[in-house]
């Protein structure tokens, strides 16, 4: 496998209004440009949790896939994070709907889930496995399923991307639907880290899917835009989302040119309940790092107390609440 190159996240143009809240002072990353690539640790700040979005230019070899993401999940962790996302379909980015397909796995089998167990259990961190073709109900499509496996290495929620992506712009095309089986059911988990709600890409554009997660504080977004639609909307989209529900999102992305001749837009980031964007990566495979501040969403969720003022209600669809709330001791890695 060729090492891509991991590259140097870019500090946010934006700032907070003279306005806002004072915000708390973030342990930044840098990531070294050296094919022996290291994520420098920095001082962690107290009743903080450090997370990590891993961005990714996955192809059509599930292998090579796992295998990169092997090397950035060990630079996240290297740089302190205890919760690390992959971006969506990060083990493969087919060619072909036919090589997606092939790749896909029953739930709890399969090499692909196998390599996220393991991940999540030797580092002793939470891992949402970005998303993973899993078997769907028709024999030419999958599921788009958002993993999530605690620092056991046990899966302890699963998430199917509700809204399926489609685009005509002439001479740029896209169907999910002929490939993906949509889910049904919105899920969140109470994780040691605050109150997570799972999403999938396109999800993004849809605020009622967020606006039916009650009291979430983290909301992640495993993403593979369009470099045509990212451009226009992503950080637009990831922002907001933040914004109007006062929670932390992690957006880690697909950022790249594939085999199969599509682009990726990346501009992995991670964005506070303010809409700071903390930290991001614009292109190529990396890890962008950030710390999450329970106290300093509390004070703003009490400074502002929008979530609160609602009195238009979405309708809910389904809601599965999982309640995982301890995290294990910590042990060496053997590293």
């Amino acid at each position: 496998m060729t090492t891509k190159k991991i590259t140097q996240p870019v500090p946010a143009k934006s700032s907070p209004a003279k306005s806002s809240p004072a915000k708390p002072s973030l342990a930044k990353s840098s990531v070294a440009r050296s094919k022996g690539a290291q994520v420098k640790k920095s001082a962690m700040q107290a009743d903080t949790v450090r997370v990590a979005a891993i961005q990714m230019a996955s192809g059509a070899n599930v292998s090579a896939n796992l295998a990169e993401a092997e090397q950035l999940i060990e630079l996240a962790v290297d740089a302190g994070a205890r919760l690390v996302a992959l971006p969506e379909f990060f083990c493969i980015m087919g060619l072909k709907d036919s090589e997606v397909v092939k790749a896909r796995e029953a739930e709890g089998d399969g090499p692909i889930q196998a390599f996220l167990s393991r991940m999540a259990k030797k580092h002793r961190i939470w891992l949402i496995g970005g998303s993973v073709p899993l078997e769907s109900g028709a024999a030419n499509r999958v599921r788009n399923s958002c993993l999530v496996y605690d620092d056991r290495g046990k899966q302890v929620a699963r998430y199917d991307k509700i809204h399926l992506f489609g685009l005509d712009l002439g001479n740029e095309r896209y169907q999910e639907a002929r490939l993906i089986e949509p889910g049904d059911k919105v899920v969140i988990i109470n994780s040691p880290f605050g109150r997570i709600g799972l999403s999938v890409c396109y999800d993004l554009r849809f605020p009622e899917l967020y606006r039916a997660m009650p009291d979430v504080d983290i909301i992640v977004v495993p993403s593979a835009f369009t470099a045509t639609t990212g451009r226009a909307h992503f950080e637009t989209l990831v922002r907001a989302r933040a914004i109007e529900n006062l929670a932390y999102v992690i957006a880690p992305a697909q950022g790249g040119y594939h085999l199969s001749g599509r682009e990726t837009h990346g501009d992995s980031m991670i964005v506070d309940p303010w809409g700071v964007v903390l930290d991001r990566l614009p292109r190529g495979s990396g890890v962008v790092i950030a710390n999450i501040n329970p106290a300093y969403q509390a004070s703003l969720r009490k400074s502002l107390p929008a979530l609160n003022h609602r009195f238009i209600r979405c309708e809910q669809i389904e809601i599965e609440v999982i309640e995982r709330r301890a995290v294990a001791k910590r042990e060496p890695t053997g590293k």
